[in-house]
């Protein structure tokens, strides 16, 4: 599989980090339409109410799915996907130019150790998730179904006005907790596992394959060891009053430790194949435009 593009007019005249952020946004949009509905159905199962027992066979991913499809309809599964590309456009293309103008800042052209992807991933997660921060609250109360905002502007106007503006930023910490060490952990394995492989495969037709198949590897591992912040942070997210230490103890209390793992498997799916997604799409058109990503 080979992945073309159309020609993109070359303008020396624009700056790299701005192609970067382009670049980004592109990749961003295209696997968040994709995989918006896992992201729905794992919000939905972080959510459920205290009565419904997650061990009690009843409630998985499928079963949650084939609620909303019937409840909702189809296209039900893509509640929340406007605040999803609201957050996702500029906020995978802010992730993906900071981190091509920290790795060009510190490290040039020179392929990153294993210390520097984390730092760089985790640099640049710090920065795209705390300027899109309020886009991903409103995202997680359009998705957990029990808010009904008509708008994304209106939601940001429904929150400022009856909980305060401080309620925007509900989560920071379980956020930042949840994507910066994901941001690192995924391109530490990812660029170290695509730095393994043979020449023969990195430049040949296959290697968007390829490299796909090491952001896979690398989404899974750094999906499950950052699950618990997830969902400490959605229920933050949802429940505003709720501080971190207390959803944290609320969750022990309710569910045990298996409830730090719920939404784990739609989670680590659509983690897993949108940032691999992303970045084979970013890279392959950075190269298209003849920048070193």
């Amino acid at each position: 599989m080979q992945m073309k593009f159309a020609p993109l007019p070359h303008n020396p005249q624009v700056h790299p980090a701005i192609k970067a952020f382009m670049c980004g946004s592109l990749s961003g949009t295209c696997s968040t339409l994709l995989f918006q509905p896992l992201d729905l159905v794992k919000t939905r199962l972080q959510t459920l109410q205290t009565g419904v027992q997650p061990g009690s066979g009843r409630v998985g991913m499928v079963s949650v799915l084939l609620s909303v499809v019937r409840t909702e309809r189809l296209l039900g599964l893509w509640k929340g996907v406007s605040p999803s590309f609201v957050r996702t456009i500029p906020g995978v293309g802010i992730y993906f130019s900071t981190y091509y103008s920290l790795k060009q800042h510190f490290l040039q052209d020179r392929c990153p150790g294993a210390a520097e992807a984390v730092l760089l991933g985790g640099g640049a997660r710090t920065v795209a998730g705390v300027v899109m921060l309020p886009v991903t609250v409103v995202k997680t109360r359009f998705e957990c179904g029990r808010y009904s905002y008509g708008s994304v502007i209106g939601a940001l106007r429904s929150v400022c006005q009856t909980e305060g503006p401080a309620a925007l930023f509900s989560g920071l910490m379980a956020t930042l907790l949840r994507d910066v060490p994901f941001s690192g952990i995924y391109v530490m394995f990812y660029s170290q596992t695509k730095a393994s492989l043979p020449k023969e495969i990195s430049t040949s037709p296959a290697a968007p394959v390829a490299n796909f198949s090491c952001g896979v590897l690398a989404g899974v591992l750094a999906s499950l060891i950052t699950q618990p912040a997830d969902v400490v942070k959605t229920h933050v997210q949802v429940n505003p009053q709720l501080k971190t230490a207390e959803a944290i103890r609320y969750i022990y209390m309710e569910y045990g430790l298996q409830g730090f793992f719920r939404g784990a498997v739609p989670r680590s799916l659509r983690r897993t194949m949108m940032a691999a997604m992303a970045w084979t799409i970013y890279e392959q058109m950075m190269a298209h435009i003849g920048l070193k990503s």
